[in-house]
């Protein structure tokens, strides 16, 4: 039996810190700008950004959490606990759009009178901020804050767009711009949250890593002298980036040890993704081909 455990080190990012920071502060500058100028697409963007904010939090703790390693509680680590950060901030942002966008639909069916200048002021700052963390959380090398960083930049671009709409309406009388912005940016949002959720719901169900192909896998390894069969393999994924493979190995009965320790290595090889920590190769004997 041979085992490869290649667990990357997690270094904990003040860069998600830094982001959480300015996410949860411009939320707040955004309630308040919302109800100021009577705009429905800034308060549907505070709800978007709530959600950021918590899910920034919570990747922030877990990164923290995730250091712990193994235990014997959680043989695989913490890392695992990162899934409930995601599945609680598409709860979040499922019941925020949902309001919002009831709210949006009487507001394009009875259009109301909205504070441009200040949307202008909000929409502005909104570009700063969003724009200061994605600069941030770009500096870093892990997966998780490069999908935070897109999801950043989606944010800044979203304000570029409330920026656009409520300089038309400075110019022209069309009230139901705002709530048009308002429909649009939720059901982007909405869009963007069933998306990561079903990818979330994959990693509970254990599914295969969809970036590796089982059968490839096998006949790549039976391709190898020295190898009669293999089977029972299994894949599924930790937390969406550090996956586990498991899968017993037949080799010829009279291998010698290390003729079986290069077949083994020569499998593991065969995976082909660095995303792997964790890959257990059961060694059995079989007939000679």
């Amino acid at each position: 039996m041979g085992d490869r455990h290649t667990h990357g080190t997690r270094h904990g990012s003040g860069n998600l810190k830094v982001a959480f920071l300015l996410n949860f502060t411009f939320t707040i500058i955004e309630l308040i700008g919302g109800l100021w100028t009577n705009s429905v697409s800034i308060l549907s963007d505070a709800v978007h950004d709530l959600g950021d904010s918590i899910s920034l939090g919570l990747a922030w703790y877990f990164d923290r959490l995730s250091k712990r390693g193994s235990t014997p509680g959680n043989t695989y680590g913490y890392a695992r606990y990162s899934l409930l950060g995601g599945l609680i901030t598409a709860v979040v942002l499922v019941a925020g759009i949902g309001f919002i966008l009831w709210q949006a639909t009487q507001r394009l069916i009875e259009p109301e009178d909205v504070d441009t200048t200040g949307m202008i002021v909000i929409a502005v700052i909104g570009v700063i901020f969003n724009g200061a963390a994605v600069l941030r959380v770009r500096k870093g090398s892990s997966l998780t804050e490069k999908v935070v960083s897109w999801h950043l930049l989606e944010d800044t671009l979203g304000w570029i767009a409330v920026l656009i709409g409520a300089a038309v309406m400075a110019v022209w009388d069309l009230p139901w711009i705002d709530p048009a912005l308002s429909i649009a940016i939720s059901l982007f949002v909405l869009w963007n949250v069933f998306r990561n959720l079903r990818k979330i719901l994959k990693v509970f169900m254990q599914r295969t890593p969809t970036d590796f192909d089982v059968g490839a896998f096998e006949s790549a390894a039976k391709a190898i002298p020295g190898v009669v069969d293999i089977h029972d393999t299994r894949s599924w994924s930790i937390d969406g980036e550090s996956h586990v493979l498991t899968t017993h190995l037949v080799v010829k009965t009279d291998a010698p040890a290390d003729r079986v320790q290069s077949i083994r290595e020569q499998v593991a090889a065969c995976i082909g993704n660095d995303a792997f920590g964790d890959v257990t190769i059961e060694i059995e004997y079989g007939l000679t081909r």
